[in-house]
């Protein structure tokens, strides 16, 4: 699972001033058994809610960024970009899992919105058909490094531009999942994280109708909200 956001409906500070809006909860109230938690970051209620919070005391290992492995403890593990970390799957496959760089916004935003990490998954070191996870991140030079080391067979965009309080996107916009398909040429394209919230500003009819207007919505793959999809 990544980023688990799992309350329901309602209001969550996000400073004295500031109030963000959850408007739907979990599309499964049962979401099973979950072995790893690979979290972009803590800081923020949209990416780690209360309910989130509470699933990562009782996984065993969760993957996540420096500053949030000191923050949380427990089974959190931090990972800086490129390093890697294997894990034997029950059938006998090698996961290996990449954490890659993502900036939350424009230049020098950090000390507004804190550290952020991506992944990749490879299964038996293959380079080639594995998943990429941007994290909440902008378009910009990390995403192309991370398309120079390896090409996922799906890349799963943080979308939504979200503009909680800033007149700029912390998360891609439309124009940044267009050119992460350009960087990932081979990879069919799946947005998350654009629904659900008050301060996203972009949903998936404006994704839908700009891969429509390159020719290219083949390559746009519009997740279903509790309905399982078979990527492998």
């Amino acid at each position: 699972m990544t980023d688990p956001t799992l309350d329901p409906p309602g209001d969550f500070p996000a400073g004295p001033d500031y109030i963000i809006k959850k408007l739907s909860g979990p599309a499964l109230a049962d979401i099973g058994h979950i072995d790893l938690v690979l979290l972009s970051h803590d800081q923020h209620d949209d990416n780690l809610d209360k309910a989130g919070r509470q699933l990562l005391s009782i996984v065993p290992q969760v993957l996540s960024t420096p500053a949030a492995a000191q923050r949380l403890g427990g089974t959190v593990k931090g990972m800086e970009p490129w390093q890697t970390i294997s894990i034997n799957a029950p059938s006998g496959d090698e996961i290996t899992i990449t954490a890659t760089p993502a900036r939350h916004g424009p230049a020098d935003v950090e000390k507004l919105a804190g550290e952020v990490t991506g992944f990749i998954i490879t299964i038996n070191g293959d380079k080639d058909s594995g998943i990429y996870l941007t994290g909440d991140t902008v378009f910009y030079q990390g995403v192309t490094e991370v398309a120079g080391r390896f090409k996922p067979k799906y890349v799963f965009v943080f979308a939504g531009a979200a503009k909680p309080r800033t007149p700029f996107s912390l998360t891609m916009d439309s124009n940044d999942v267009v050119d992460t398909a350009a960087a990932f040429p081979d990879a069919m394209i799946i947005p998350v994280h654009y629904e659900g919230w008050s301060h996203y500003s972009e949903g998936k009819d404006l994704l839908a109708g700009s891969f429509g207007a390159l020719g290219i919505a083949d390559r746009l793959k519009i997740l279903v909200p509790g309905i399982s999809t078979l990527l492998y």
